[in-house]
C-alpha cells in the first residue's frame, strides 16, 4: 500500500463519516457543516482520479456558493427541531431502503461484477494521462459536441428556475414594508430637514 492509497482511503472514510453525519445531525447547521466537509472529501478524491476541473468547481459552487446561501436560509428560518425529530424517526424505513438500493447501484457499476464498459483495463486507460493532459479541454470538448442538445436543455431548465424564484421574491406581501430607490434619490433637504430657531439659553 502506498502514500496516494492511504490518501484515498482517508478521505473516502471522512467522506463516509461526513455522510452520515449530514443525515444523523439532530442540528440542521451542523448537518449542513458536515455536507461541506463532505464536499471536500469528495473533491480530494476527484482530484486523486486526476479529475482537478470537477473537484475545483465542487469546492467553488457548492462550498462557496451554494452552501453559503443554505446556511444562511437555515438560520435564518425557525426551525422545529422536536417536529425534526419525530419525522426521522417516522421516515427512517423508506431511508433505509433508498440507500441500500444505492448501494447496489453503486456495487453494480463499481464492483468487480460491474458492466465491461467500467472494466478495469479501461480505467486504468482513462486515468493514465501525459503530464499535459486538459481534463478541462476534454470535458468541454464532450460537453459541447456530443451532448451540446443535453446541455442546452439543462440550461433553459435552469434559466426557468432563475426566473420562477425571482418572480416568487418580487410578489406583494400587505404586511411587508417597501422602499422605492426612486424616491429616496429624489428626496430633498426641505423633505426631511426642518430648522427650528430658539432662544438661547443663559445660566442664572
Amino acid at each position: 500500500m502506498n502514500f496516494t492509497d492511504l490518501v484515498f482511503y482517508f478521505f473516502a472514510g471522512m467522506l463516509i463519516l461526513s455522510g452520515l453525519g449530514v443525515i444523523a445531525s439532530r442540528n440542521p447547521v451542523h448537518s449542513a457543516l458536515f455536507l461541506v466537509l463532505s464536499f471536500f472529501s469528495c473533491s480530494a478524491l476527484w482530484l486523486l482520479l486526476q479529475a482537478e476541473f470537477l473537484a475545483i468547481v465542487l469546492v467553488l459552487v457548492y462550498v462557496g456558493a451554494v452552501m453559503v446561501l443554505f446556511l444562511f436560509v437555515v438560520m435564518m428560518l425557525d426551525i422545529n427541531l422536536t417536529q425534526m425529530r419525530q419525522g426521522f424517526v417516522r421516515y427512517l424505513p423508506i431511508g433505509a431502503l433508498i440507500a441500500l438500493v444505492m448501494v447496489a447501484q453503486m456495487v453494480w457499476v463499481v464492483g468487480p461484477v460491474g458492466p465491461d464498459v467500467f472494466s478495469g483495463e479501461q480505467l486504468d486507460q482513462a486515468v493514465a494521462q501525459s503530464a499535459d493532459y486538459s481534463n478541462t479541454k476534454e470535458l468541454g470538448k464532450v460537453l459541447y459536441t456530443d451532448y451540446v442538445f443535453p446541455f442546452e436543455v439543462a440550461s433553459v431548465i435552469l434559466l426557468v428556475a432563475i426566473v420562477a424564484a425571482i418572480a416568487l421574491t418580487m410578489r406583494r406581501r400587505e404586511m411587508t414594508k417597501y422602499q422605492t430607490p426612486g424616491k429616496q434619490v429624489k428626496v430633498r433637504k426641505a423633505d426631511r430637514l426642518r430648522v427650528v430657531k430658539m432662544d438661547a439659553e443663559t445660566r442664572e
